[in-house]
C-alpha cells in the first residue's frame, strides 16, 4: 500500500542525478514519512476500526470535519490510483511499443482495474496474501540486480556514472515524486477490523516497513550508479533499460514483467483499502445506504464497483499531471488527520493507546511540522501544471470545496427521507 518496490523511482534519478536522488531519498523519510507513520501507529492501535481515518477525524473534529478527510482522500485516489495502470503500460511499452498509444494502452489500463476489482470481490485475505507474493516477484529482479553490481564492483572497482550535461535538473519535480513515492501510510488503516491483533500489529508495520521501503529505493540506486549507469537514461520504465546493461536481454525482460505485476499489485492493496471509506461513510449515513452491501465475505461489493469504475475514468492523464494533484488533495487530507492525532490527545487523554507517541502536544505538532513543510513546498511546485487547461491548485481547490457541498446535500436528503 506504501511502496510497490523501486518502480517509479527513475523520474528522481533522471530530474535529480544519482547524488541528488539519494540524499532525498534518505532525508524525506524522516520528515515525511516517519511522522505520518508515527501518527498512524498511534491512532490505528487506539481505534482500530473500519474506516481508519475517516474515523479518527470524525471522533476527533466531528462528522462535517470526518466527512471531509473522506471526501479528500477519495478524490486524490481518483488521480493515484490511475498512476499504477500508467507505469504498467509505461514498462510493457518498453518491449511492445505498440501497448503505449491509442485504444491499446487504454484497453490494457482498463483491464488492471478490472482484475483488481474482481480480485477485491474475493476479499481482503485473498489480496493480502496476493500482495505479499506478487511484491516478493517484482523484487526479485532488482535482487539480482545488486548482485551482479556488487560482483562487478568486487572485480571492476567502483565506476560512478557522472550526471552528465545532457541531464536537466528539475529539483522541485524530484522532490514531488519522492513524496508520492513515500506517501499512502494512513491507507492501511481502513482495514482494521479485518486485521488480527490491529494494536499490536499496526505499530510494527508502520515502523518496520519505513526502514524496509528506504533499503528498497537506495540500494538499487546505489547499484545502479556504481557500475557507471548514466542518469540522464533514466525516465519511467527505465529499469528495464538498466537491468538489460547489468544482466542482457533475459534480466530485462524479468524487469519489465515484474513491473507490470507491480502496478497490478500496487493497485489491487490500494483498492482494498479505499473502498472501505465509502462502506464506513455509508454506515453513518453520508453516503447512499446502498455502498452498505456486503457479500457473505464481508466485502462491500458496491464499494467496490463505484471505485473501480469512477478510478477508471481518470486513465488518460498523464503521469506528472496526477502526482501533482494527489499530493495536493492527500495532503489537505493529512493535515486534518494530525489535527486528529493532537485534539484526540487533549479531549480523551484516558483513550488506550498500545503505541504512544512519545511527548505531550507540543511534540506532536513539531513531529507534524515536516510533512507540513513539504505539504507547502508541494502546493508551491503545482502553481505552474495545468489539468484539462485550468491551473492546478484551482482545479484542486475546486475538487476540496466540492466537499462541503455533497456533505450538505447527503444531510438534506437524509432529512428528507427521514
Amino acid at each position: 500500500m506504501v511502496s510497490g518496490g523501486p518502480y517509479g523511482l527513475e523520474d528522481i534519478i533522471g530530474m535529480a542525478g544519482f547524488g541528488r536522488a539519494l540524499l532525498l531519498l534518505a532525508i524525506v523519510p524522516i520528515l515525511w514519512s516517519l511522522p505520518t507513520a508515527l501518527m498512524v501507529g498511534e491512532l490505528a492501535s487506539a481505534i482500530p476500526d473500519e474506516g481508519g481515518f475517516y474515523v479518527w477525524a470524525r471522533r476527533a473534529l466531528g462528522r462535517f470535519w470526518g466527512f471531509q478527510v473522506a471526501w479528500l482522500s477519495l478524490a486524490s485516489s481518483v488521480f493515484d490510483m490511475a498512476i499504477y495502470p500508467t507505469t504498467v503500460s509505461l514498462y510493457l511499452a518498453r518491449v511492445f511499443p505498440e501497448l503505449s498509444h491509442g485504444h491499446r494502452a487504454l484497453l490494457l489500463k482498463l483491464a488492471i482495474v478490472l482484475i483488481a476489482t474482481l480480485w477485491n470481490l474475493r476479499g481482503a485475505v485473498s489480496v493480502g496474501h496476493g500482495s505479499v507474493r506478487m511484491m516478493a516477484i517484482s523484487l526479485a529482479p532488482f535482487a539480482v540486480m545488486l548482485l551482479i553490481a556488487i560482483w562487478r564492483i568486487a572485480h571492476g572497482g567502483l565506476h560512478l556514472a557522472a550526471s552528465g550535461q545532457t541531464l536537466t535538473y528539475d529539483l522541485g519535480g524530484a522532490l514531488s515524486v519522492t513524496m508520492w513515492n513515500y506517501m499512502g501510510w494512513d491507507n492501511a488503516s481502513t482495514i482494521a477490523q479485518e486485521v488480527e491483533n490491529p494494536q499490536r500489529d499496526y505499530p510494527r508495520a508502520m515502523l518496520v516497513s519505513a526502514l524496509c521501503v528506504m533499503c528498497v529505493y537506495m540500494l538499487p540506486l546505489l547499484a545502479v550508479w556504481a557500475v557507471g549507469i548514466p542518469a540522464a537514461r533514466f525516465s519511467t520504465g527505465a529499469w528495464a533499460d538498466a537491468a538489460g546493461l547489468l544482466g542482457g536481454s533475459v534480466l530485462a525482460m524479468s524487469v519489465v514483467l515484474a513491473g507490470s505485476l507491480d502496478g497490478l499489485g500496487t493497485f489491487n492493496a490500494l483498492t482494498l483499502t479505499l473502498t472501505r471509506l465509502p462502506y464506513a461513510m455509508a454506515e453513518d449515513g453520508l453516503l447512499p445506504r446502498v455502498l452498505r452491501l456486503r457479500t457473505r465475505n464481508g466485502v462491500p461489493w458496491v464499494s467496490v464497483l463505484a471505485c473501480g469504475t469512477t478510478w477508471a475514468l481518470a486513465l488518460g492523464l498523464t503521469f506528472e499531471r496526477l502526482i501533482s494533484i494527489d499530493l495536493v488533495l492527500w495532503g489537505a487530507s493529512l493535515i486534518l488527520e494530525f489535527l486528529s492525532l493532537i485534539v484526540l490527545r487533549r479531549t480523551e487523554p484516558n483513550l488506550k493507546r498500545p503505541f504512544r507517541i512519545p511527548g505531550n502536544q507540543l511534540a506532536l505538532i513539531v513531529i507534524g511540522c515536516g510533512p507540513m513543510v513539504l505539504l507547502a513546498f508541494a502546493l508551491f511546485n503545482a502553481r505552474a501544471e495545468k489539468l484539462y487547461g485550468i491551473n492546478a491548485l484551482l482545479f484542486a481547490a475546486i475538487v476540496a470545496i466540492a466537499g462541503p457541498i455533497v456533505y450538505a446535500l447527503m444531510n438534506l436528503t437524509r432529512r428528507n427521507t427521514a
